[in-house]
């Protein structure tokens, strides 16, 4: 079997709104009660009827075997939808083309040569996708056979919300629970006492049996984190987990903090590579990991983050990104086959704009089944895909 030919789709995604007419992701920050420092939110592209638009790039991967591996890259403001889908069709597809796909790891490797913060690793992502699908549709079986096999037949979904006050934030995250999401992550970090209000608010809303968690995304110093997670305990919330609390390379920072709560933190930001995974591991800096396949260069990067916090005897959380549904597929194969993966994977995309899927994503108590067919397992539909296919 060889690789004849590599494909990239490029689509846009519009994000949804709230009941109340708020987006679905960025959110407010609090009033400045002092010097503001840096705004959380980021200007994302929108159309011309007020929605914010998310790109995303589709891989299909082509053989003479008539067997077809397809991914999906992603897109930000660092790695856009023009550089994503150039890198992709100038330099890795013709290193793809005549080789032989059983190959697949050492192909993934090929084509990603940047660095771990470079121009390649969303581009790395979707072809390690599209390769990982047609390696386990080629044997006829699921992607997570690929990776050791299932350990857990269904994963807990957790969706972001963004900051608001603490009435936005109760009433978001109970639209969502509405809609059957058991697992909330709220989106904090402009100010620690309406944050820790926020999470009160929420966990009143909602009651015990939901998952809540938090993510800060680089928003506070040291003392703001202290007092925030000093609140959120008192207040008796059960806020799971401290995501991102301090800025990216403040890795003596994360540590004073862990010694000063009790609430487990995680890093994301600052999990940017795996050698950065490494040297927080080695400064003590954080309880759990974040880990997407975005960041990573794909399924392969996830499996090697967690073999390293495994090591350290950290477990790994599975991130959101979005995505048209394949990366939600890699997810729930991944969160189903590693070993310390939280039973909690964030599926955020999954809420706030349409996925390109044949069939829809079904939730069960809060629970999304990880797909037993061959390959990923869910499959995209062709006549969506022209729908959302963008201009180029």
């Amino acid at each position: 079997m060889k690789i004849t030919a590599v494909e990239t789709i490029p689509v846009s995604l519009l994000v949804g709104k709230f009941r109340d007419g708020m987006d679905k992701v960025a959110g407010n920050d609090a009033p400045a009660r002092y010097f503001p420092g840096r705004s959380l939110e980021v200007a994302r592209p929108r159309n011309a009827e007020g929605f914010m638009v998310l790109s995303n790039v589709i891989v299909k991967i082509h053989t003479d075997a008539g067997v077809t591996g397809i991914g999906e890259a992603a897109c930000d403001r660092a790695e856009p939808v023009e550089g994503v889908k150039a890198m992709i069709d100038r330099y890795m597809a013709p290193l793809l083309i005549g080789e032989d796909p059983l190959n697949w790891q050492f192909l993934i490797d090929r084509v990603s040569w940047d660095a771990a913060r470079g121009a390649t690793r969303f581009a790395t992502s979707g072809i390690d996708l599209a390769l990982y699908d047609l390696v386990a549709k080629a044997f006829g079986v699921p992607v997570y056979t690929l990776l050791g096999g299932c350990r857990r037949e269904k994963l807990l979904a957790g969706i972001e919300v963004p900051r608001g006050t603490p009435e936005q934030m109760a009433e978001h995250s109970y639209e969502y629970y509405q809609q059957g999401i058991r697992g909330i992550k709220a989106k904090v970090g402009s100010d620690p006492v309406r944050d820790a209000e926020c999470i009160q608010a929420i966990r009143e809303k909602l009651g015990p049996g939901v998952s809540l968690r938090a993510d800060a995304n680089c928003g506070y110093t040291l003392s703001e984190a202290k007092t925030f997670c000093k609140l959120v305990e008192a207040s008796g919330a059960g806020l799971e987990l401290l995501e991102q609390p301090l800025e990216t390379h403040d890795l003596a920072g994360f540590r004073e903090l862990r010694a000063a709560t009790a609430l487990p933190i995680e890093v994301d930001e600052s999990a940017y590579s795996l050698s950065m995974v490494q040297l927080i591991l080695k400064h003590d800096a954080a309880d759990i990991i974040n880990t997407k396949c975005a960041k990573a260069g794909g399924i392969k990067g996830v499996v090697e983050w967690a073999a390293v916090a495994e090591a350290a005897h950290r477990p790994i959380v599975i991130g959101t990104e979005w995505g048209v549904g394949l990366k939600v597929a890699a997810k729930l194969h991944l969160g189903a086959a590693l070993k310390n993966a939280d039973p909690v994977v964030e599926f955020t995309e999954m809420m706030i704009h349409d996925l390109l899927l044949r069939e829809p994503l079904r939730l069960e108590d809060g629970y999304l089944r990880v797909p037993t067919g061959p390959g990923l397992g869910l499959e995209l539909d062709d006549e969506k895909i022209e729908a959302f296919r963008a201009r180029e």
